[in-house]
């Protein structure tokens, strides 16, 4: 990460905090809030990334001011600081950890990064997830029961736990460290409830303002579906007949739940009740014609958006992360 040598500790500490010296400036009066969109490092083309740099997942970490960026092509993990507005690769891809395409993101209370696979695993007995420490140490690689699993999105459970949607079927998975090592084990199958369709199935997962409950998106039909804690057992969340095709990733603030439908590009927002169960849609808002946003993630009281470039059979830059997505 690169810094500003010429501000003093006593400055830097004073834009972390926003207060302003001996009552004098403050870090957005001295032009240092945060950024507006945030540079990703994209790839070269190549023969072996012959399609660009393309990003899909991110996470966020409240606690420590920094986000985690995937990337597709090729599966390089890159880390930016909310302060800055450029990023940097912070952990390779190309086969590293037996990676070669990354998805979704999240970050755990103690800085730990979990990392979705995609079809990373499908017909190569490669890993479909990892997690890494907040230092960038491999903690665990692992394969998802099954063999027909790609890992779309995470989010953290109520026990500490990491749970994966599967978009290839209606199932759940559940990651976390156990006496014998880190270990990956199907959660919540909702097969016999959630019907698999063609495309993307279930993706964007959030955890419910009761915590008892996982929201959890079906793309490929627009539907919403709310997986109990407690159960397991999958029922559809009551929306009233909003229109969420191409719903991607989700955020959740409050009871306020944001929906990023990708090549739909909209945003549509919904008061979400305490439990998960039912949504009203707010409203549906029009993102950048120029951008297929994916995934998001709340920061510091923003929302940051993912540029996919998914758009592009070849992509170019500039790469980003925005945070108006009409922009």
């Amino acid at each position: 990460m690169k810094r500003n040598h010429l501000l003093t500790p006593l400055l830097l500490a004073a834009v972390a905090t926003g207060v302003g010296l001996a009552g004098t400036t403050s870090a957005s009066s001295l032009g240092l809030a945060s950024p507006s969109s945030y540079h990703l490092t994209g790839d070269a083309v190549s023969a072996v990334n012959p399609a660009g740099s393309k990003f899909e997942g991110i996470g966020a970490d409240e606690l420590r001011g920094r986000f985690y960026v995937s990337e597709v092509t090729g599966g390089e993990i890159h880390r930016g600081s909310v302060g800055t507005a450029q990023t940097r690769e912070w952990i390779p891809g190309d086969g590293t950890d037996g990676r070669w395409t990354a998805r979704g993101i999240t970050v755990d209370r103690l800085g730990r990064v979990y990392v979705a696979g995609g079809p990373n695993g499908i017909g190569t007995g490669r890993p479909d997830l990892w997690v890494y420490s907040k230092d960038g140490d491999l903690l665990a690689a692992l394969r998802a029961p099954g063999t027909d699993v790609f890992l779309n999105d995470v989010a953290i459970g109520p026990d500490g736990a990491a749970y994966f949607t599967n978009s290839n079927d209606a199932q759940v998975f559940r990651v976390a460290p156990g006496r014998g090592g880190w270990q990956a084990s199907l959660w919540a199958d909702a097969t016999d409830v959630v019907e698999r369709r063609a495309g993307f199935n279930l993706g964007g997962i959030v955890l419910s303002a009761d915590r008892r409950a996982f929201v959890v998106a079906q793309g490929n039909v627009g539907t919403l579906w709310r997986f109990d804690v407690r159960t397991r057992t999958a029922t559809e969340v009551s929306t009233g007949g909003a229109d969420l095709v191409d719903a991607d990733g989700l955020v959740r603030r409050g009871n306020q739940l944001s929906v990023v439908r990708n090549f739909s590009r909209m945003i549509a927002t919904l008061r979400l009740t305490h439990d998960g169960r039912r949504a009203v849609l707010v409203a549906q808002r029009a993102t950048s014609p120029d951008r297929v946003l994916t995934t998001a993630k709340a920061l510091r009281g923003r929302i940051l958006y993912v540029d996919s470039k998914f758009d592009e059979a070849v992509a170019s830059g500039p790469y980003e992360v925005i945070t108006d997505p009409t922009r």
